[in-house]
This record gives structure tokens, sequence and C-alpha cells, in this order.
């Protein structure tokens, strides 16, 4: 089935998971989540190491299918369709939900090929030029590359490599941008420009960002979800809220400890 783009057009929320369970075979890796992502916000993804904020992540554009073990319960719900539904193509899930991951992976092609090659594979009409061009335009990268681009992407630095993998993602034309770590690999200067870059791209797309780093939740984010592990040790949901609050009253007395650096 294909999905209906413009059906969530007056929804407020861009995806939506509704009591959802992961499972990595007998494991339960994350236990009962709700949330939902408000559209063109930025939404960051927060807890200690081994909560299943990656796992959560990557269950909004189907990665984790590529886990031959890997099974959800409860509905992640994107223009009004549970894209787990048996109906759903998970192919165009991920052309609607683009993923940066943690390192930056361009392709050992010329940087224009990194842009082209997404629009490309998916049958992509029109100028080419022009989508290369309006792609590394929306990721901060057209100046610093414009004139090299028949250079081989992994000449880039390690920040506009990843700029480099924004742009890749822009071309395919998603609604919803997923960040994994994005900065985790990057120095201070080069995560500053990623994080200005998040800031001026949520004007146009929805962002959904798992980082570790406190402050860069606190600077980049709308709103913030804290995750943490329960006995069992499975992901459970502990507090969601715009990151203002999160950062300066947090409903939850863990949820202030994890911030402050007392847990976690």
């Amino acid at each position: 089935m294909t999905l209906d783009k413009n059906s969530s057009i007056v929804n407020p929320f861009a995806i939506e998971a509704e009591n959802v369970s992961l499972y990595y075979g007998n494991f339960r890796a994350v236990k009962d989540v709700n949330l939902q992502i408000k559209a063109r916000k930025i939404t960051a993804i927060i807890g200690p190491s081994g909560c299943g904020k990656s796992t959560v992540l990557r269950s909004f554009n189907r990665m984790n299918d590529f886990i031959p073990s890997f099974r959800v319960e409860g509905g992640i719900v994107f223009h009004k369709k549970n894209i787990y539904d048996s109906d759903i193509d998970p192919v165009q899930i991920r052309q609607m939900i683009g993923m940066v991951f943690q390192k930056p992976n361009p392709f050992p092609k010329s940087i224009y090929e990194n842009v082209a090659w997404g629009s490309r594979i998916n049958g992509g009409k029109g100028n080419m030029d022009d989508l290369v061009e309006e792609s590394l335009q929306k990721a901060a990268l057209w100046d610093e590359v414009k004139d090299d681009l028949k250079k081989n992407a992994l000449t880039l630095s390690g920040g506009q490599q990843q700029r480099l993998c924004i742009a890749r993602t822009i071309a395919v034309k998603p609604e919803i941008i997923l960040m994994d770590e994005p900065c985790s690999a990057l120095d201070p200067i080069a995560t500053l420009k990623i994080e200005e870059l998040m800031r001026d791209l949520s004007s146009s797309y929805t962002i959904i960002i798992v980082t570790h780093n406190m402050q860069q939740a606190a600077r980049a984010s709308d709103y913030t979800a804290f995750l943490t592990m329960d006995d069992d040790r499975a992901g459970v949901m502990v507090e969601y809220d715009s990151t203002e609050k999160i950062f300066v009253k947090p409903e939850k007395k863990l949820t202030e400890d994890y911030i402050t650096g007392r847990y976690g």
C-alpha cells in the first residue's frame, strides 16, 4: 500500500508511538513507549547507555527490520497508518523518514554522486544539477564544495562528510530526519555547525535526534524525551515535554537527577 502523503497535513504530530514495546528475540529492549512527535520541531531522545534510545529511533523508519530477531508490539503511526502493518512498504517508509548515522558514511564516490544517488535509484526525475545544488545549499555545504563536486567525498573533513550525508538524506525529499548521535565523532566547531543546520532544517522537516550530550539536547531541541531502564533492563520513558521544562523544571526527580549528573 502507498501512504497518502496528504493525510497528515492537519495533524500536529509527524509520527506517534502508541504503547510500543520492542524486542530482540525474547528480550524486551523497550517497554510501553508512548510518544507524539511534533511536526517541524526538533525532538531529542536522551538517557543512559543501553536504555533503548537508538532502538526507538530506528523503529521510526523500520531500520531494525534488518535484525532478524527484532519484533515490535504496539503501533507507530505515520500518515494515519501503522508503519508495521503488513501492507506497508518499508522502502517507502525509509524514503519519507530519512536517517543520519552516528559516524559519517559517505559513499566512495564524488560529492555530486553522493547527493544524486538516492534520487537516481528511486527513479527521480527533473534536473539533477538543481537537486544537488539545492540539497547542498540546505545542508550548508554548497559554498564549501561547489567548485569541487567531482572530488571524492571521502576527502572531506568529518563535519563536511556529516553535512554531505544530511544533503544526501534531504535529496530524496523526506518528511522526517532521524539523527543517531550525529555529532559524537565531530569536534566542537563541527558540532555547532550541525546544530545550527538542524535548527535551519526544522522549518521544513521534523527532526528526531538521539544524543548523550545534555548541552546539545538543551541547545538544539524543542522537545525532549528521557528514557531509562527498569529492573528488567528494558527501556522505559520517564518523561516527555518541552526541552525548557525538562531541563528547568522536570516533573520527575529521576529526570532531574539525570540532567544534573546525579544518575546515569
